[in-house]
């Protein structure tokens, strides 16, 4: 490999052909699971964050959609199928030594009543209020939440008050014949 540039950028490039290392993002989802008046959280059993507590979410399969991907995660990792009822938003999150994640963030409800329980990737879940959750694992999640708050307030509430005006009233149309206009085509 060497060092080309292309587009304004050195990449790597093969000297005998035109293939260029091309480093793309790896795209995640989490969701913010609502159950029992709070957030649905796991504890990592996964280093360097042994114990912290995260969204469940990961990585998505280069052959699944990331909704999808959403609902495997939450499977393997709380156990419970769930609905995603919106999208919260979509996130760059640059690493310095790895390549960087489009995180794509939803909000959904377990399916079906069941009981969340930890899988393999837990150590343990839980159910926090929303004002009262633990440290979270990654900067991005912590992200995720405030713009699920922030998502949650009313929009005339979340809006800047201004004093009531009037509307101004139209003038009524100008009797002037409009000009003729020729016909479509497409």
């Amino acid at each position: 490999m060497e060092t080309r540039i292309f587009e304004g950028r050195e990449l790597e490039a093969c000297p005998n052909d035109d293939f260029v290392l091309w480093r793309d993002p790896k795209v995640a989802s989490a969701v913010v699971v609502e159950t029992d008046g709070g957030v649905l959280l796991g504890s990592q059993t996964i280093d360097p964050d042994y114990g912290l507590w995260c969204l469940p979410g990961g990585f998505v399969n280069d052959d699944e959609h990331p909704a999808d991907a959403a609902v495997r995660e939450c499977m393997e990792e709380i156990s419970v199928a769930v609905e995603l009822t919106s999208l919260i938003g979509v996130y760059h999150i640059a690493k310095t030594d790895a390549p960087s994640i489009v995180g794509i963030a939803y909000r959904g409800r377990i399916a079906d009543g069941a009981t969340p329980r930890p899988g393999p990737e837990m150590l343990e879940v839980g159910v926090f209020p929303i004002e009262a959750l633990p440290p979270l694992a990654f900067p991005s999640h912590r992200h995720v939440v405030d713009e699920f708050i922030k998502s949650q307030v009313p929009v005339e509430a979340s809006a800047p008050r201004r004093a009531a005006a009037k509307a101004p009233r139209g003038k009524p149309p100008s009797r002037s014949r409009a000009q003729p206009r020729p016909p479509r085509t497409r």
